[in-house]
């Protein structure tokens, strides 16, 4: 299936939903928040969030940081 990334164009290869996404795409980071065509959705939802040929995904990392 072919989905935009982050911007980039990806192919993901057995991927259904949107956790699914999280599990093959490796993601490792403890905090991180996903938008599907434009819409936050709750990581509570994503197991049960599908995901479509030509969607747009976007995926954040947050960082700590500070002065």
């Amino acid at each position: 299936m072919k989905l935009t990334i982050n911007g980039e164009n990806r192919e993901v290869l057995k991927s259904q939903t949107l956790a699914d996404l999280a599990h093959e795409l490796d993601i490792q980071a403890p905090n991180f928040a996903m938008a599907l065509n434009q819409q936050v959705i709750p990581k509570s939802k994503y197991a049960t969030t599908p995901i479509q040929e030509n969607d747009q995904v976007e995926i954040v990392h947050a960082v700590g940081g500070g002065v």
